[in-house]
């Protein structure tokens, strides 16, 4: 095989490897810790890259709810529907692209780490406002992602219980 067909071959390889991956800002039913916000703006708008903001919450198993449509109402709070809302709107508001991603799962952890799986994110900013989330649900999340390991994670920082 020629040098040619063969740089042929892996160029195309190494652009789709090193194509632009997305921020990832996610959080577990709970409205968004500050400064995870501004992490994860910040990055999106330093890379020019599209900003997913996740909210993964459980999904209860109630037929008839998901039947009559209530499991694809708005999240169960006015604060964490706002909340959810600003990163969207102030990344937008920088011309950059945004997804937003409402998760419900039986097993919402789960379902964090298979979004990040699936999307292959550059940056994930797991950032829910730790004094609302439980503490078991939060180090079952973090530690996770931290097992999943492949791309660069941000966690905010210790509160006070």
């Amino acid at each position: 095989m020629t040098v040619r067909r063969q740089l042929d071959r892996e160029v195309p390889n190494a652009i789709n490897s090193a194509a632009g991956r997305p921020i990832l800002l996610a959080t577990m039913g709970t409205p968004f810790d500050e400064e995870a916000v501004a992490v994860a703006v910040d990055a999106a708008v330093e890379s020019g890259e599209e900003l997913i903001v996740a909210n993964i919450t459980r999904l209860e198993p109630l037929g008839l709810s998901m039947i009559m449509g209530y499991d694809a109402l708005e999240e169960l709070t006015p604060d964490v529907s706002r909340s959810v809302r600003r990163p969207a709107q102030l990344a937008a508001e920088f011309g950059l692209r945004v997804e937003r991603l409402r998760v419900r799962s039986p097993r919402p952890v789960a379902a964090l780490v298979e979004l990040v799986r699936e999307r292959r994110p550059g940056l994930v900013v797991f950032g829910p406002d730790r004094r609302r989330l439980s503490r078991r649900l939060y180090r079952k999340a973090s530690e996770a992602l931290r097992a999943e390991a492949g791309p660069l994670m941000w966690f905010p920082p210790d509160v006070d219980w």
